[in-house]
């Protein structure tokens, strides 16, 4: 397992629930860290130091702080969008920063890595859930053949990897599941996710965006020109790549700075990828809560995302007020988008788009 960078992680404190050093990934994960100040805490969730944090010092929480806790709900909750279930996390939080990332709204000002360290029910869980589905009847959008479950909702299972072994369990167990595949969308280069011999087996969606937008937006993630460069390789190492074109945020020239981004796969990517490519397309959804979180550590993002001249309020399905692109233009600039794509990549098929 290679170890984090320090730029990306330099892990000074554990927070850790009662029960971690009863799990052997756990022990596991501690002793991968042995110079870290060990924090007991009742509960990963409840944690104040890290949700009352200055929001000005955002991102030294991400960088230095790790959370251990046990998973204790393993409901599988259906999708059908980029999977038709999310199965039971294995992790919470994520050490990049992407200044539109909603978990950040949910959980505090700061949300560092959540590792769960009961991997093996949560491996147990989701082969049970697989074996009493059985066949799946019926071809969607989500997959023609086989059940889909998204493995990192809440966070970007390649960071992961570099903490524990989780992430390679949830691959192998897949390669032994007959009728599901996993999946999972990274912005981040992780080269021993190359070693865990997926077979076809786990699909990992490629989170891009336009490289000056990226730069602004995805903050602490790999380079757009890494991420492209790696997706033939993931794909010879028996993944199944798809791609995440999300957000899509509205600015001048975002037509030529996403068709720019088509001509760049279509040059790179090689034919064997093509055949098999897929994408899901998501247009920017905003917050109030996080537009104030943003406001105190990186202005500079608000001035993309918060555009209320061109964005409404829309009740989410959780019941919290969002900013959406305004109805009607929203769907002809989604339409525009996919005129876009099919020009440059006529082979890439939109399996959802909203």
């Amino acid at each position: 397992m290679t170890p984090p960078p320090p730029a990306l992680l330099d892990i000074a404190r554990i927070y850790l629930e009662p029960a971690v050093e009863a799990h052997a990934r756990g022990r596991d994960i501690l002793a991968r860290f042995p110079e870290a100040e060990r924090i007991p805490v009742a509960s990963h969730w409840r944690i104040p130091e890290l949700r009352e944090g200055d929001p000005g010092d955002y991102l030294r929480a991400k960088r230095e702080s790790l959370v251990l806790g046990v998973k204790k709900g393993l409901a599988f909750r259906p999708n059908g969008r980029s999977a038709d279930f999310i199965a039971p996390s294995s992790s919470n939080g994520c050490a990049m920063a992407c200044a539109y990332c909603y978990v950040a709204r949910r959980k505090g000002h700061s949300n560092p890595i959540s590792v769960f360290v009961n991997i093996e029910e949560i491996l147990a869980a989701t082969a049970r859930h697989a074996a009493k589905l059985g066949p799946k009847a019926e071809p969607n959008q989500v997959d023609p053949r086989d059940w889909v479950y998204d493995l990192g909702e809440n966070g970007d299972l390649s960071v992961d990897a570099m903490i524990s072994d989780n992430v390679r369990d949830l691959v192998a167990l897949f390669r032994t599941l007959p009728n599901a595949k996993g999946s999972f969308a990274t912005k981040w280069v992780n080269r021993d996710l190359l070693d865990y011999d997926p077979r076809g087996r786990t699909r990992i969606r490629m989170s891009l965006m336009p490289p000056a937008m990226g730069k602004l937006l995805d903050v602490r993630t790999s380079p757009m020109a890494e991420r492209i460069a790696i997706i033939p390789e993931l794909h010879r190492a028996g993944y199944e790549v798809h791609l995440n074109f999300s957000p899509v945020v509205l600015r001048e020239g975002w037509e030529a700075e996403w068709g720019a981004l088509f001509e760049e796969l279509d040059d790179v990517l090689p034919a064997a990828v093509k055949e098999q490519l897929a994408a899901e397309v998501i247009m920017l959804t905003h917050n109030q809560d996080l537009h104030e979180i943003n406001l105190a550590w990186h202005p500079k993002a608000e001035e993309l995302l918060w555009r209320p001249d061109i964005q409404e309020e829309k009740v989410s399905e959780a019941g919290g007020v969002n900013l959406r692109y305004r109805t009607g233009w929203k769907g002809r600039w989604l339409q525009r988008f996919k005129e876009l794509l099919a020009a440059r990549m006529p082979y890439c098929r939109v399996r959802y788009a909203f």
